[in-house]
């Protein structure tokens, strides 16, 4: 019973080789049951050699909204980075993602959420969508370390349920016509072996294809 007369259910337990006395809350507000209930988590988490005052501390810590670790993990991040174009697109980037659960706190934040921001833009912006999915897991993975959030990161397995994306279709760079002249006479008179500069020239004057002229004999 406090000074004032107040009673308030107490937990006396040992934590790390010291007696400690952990308050449960009042009688009025907090059921018999209620109490042993917190009790048992308190003792469990002291018998394995955690401290349950550190433990009730990170609970009560205030969990940040995703706009709200995004701007910190930008901060963080782009710091030492001197490319002020970089640090605008990092978090430019994420705008969709602001936008759509930018005020959620971030342990409540599901694979759901990740998806429906990610879905529009995977095919049609390939590969902004994988700059996006990138920021998106580093965020969530300093949330883990901060312990504002338990669990998987619900950015995990995004790559399986999302369509595959097309390989891109790049064709190789082409000498301008009227550079080709000058370009044998340059390659000519170079330090390349004979069988090269000859494969070049075959290439160009004969159009092969380059297995054809690599097995040419």
């Amino acid at each position: 019973m406090a000074p004032s007369g107040a009673k308030n259910w107490v937990l006396r337990t040992v934590v790390k080789g010291k007696r400690c006395d952990l308050g449960l809350g009042s009688v009025t507000l907090v059921s018999l049951a209620d109490a042993r209930e917190e009790a048992r988590r308190l003792r469990q988490i002291a018998r394995t050699g955690g401290d349950p005052l550190a433990e009730r501390r990170r609970e009560r810590r205030p969990v940040p909204t995703f706009e709200q670790a995004a701007r910190q993990v930008h901060a963080t991040h782009t710091a030492a980075s001197r490319n002020e174009k970089h640090r605008k697109q990092w978090l430019s980037s994420l705008a969709g993602a602001i936008a759509t659960f930018g005020a959620k706190r971030v342990d409540a934040i599901t694979s759901a959420d990740i998806l429906s921001v990610l879905s529009p833009q995977w095919l049609e912006r390939p590969e902004t969508a994988r700059r996006v999915l990138q920021r998106l897991q580093v965020i969530f993975d300093w949330c883990k370390a901060q312990g504002y959030c338990v669990g998987n990161n619900p950015t995990e397995g995004m790559t399986k349920v999302l369509p595959r994306h097309r390989a891109a279709k790049a064709h190789h760079a082409a000498l301008p016509y009227p550079e080709v002249p000058a370009f044998l006479c340059t390659l000519r008179e170079s330090d390349a072996s004979e069988v090269v500069k000859l494969g070049f020239e075959l290439t160009i004057l004969c159009a092969t294809r380059t297995s054809e002229t690599l097995r040419a004999t």
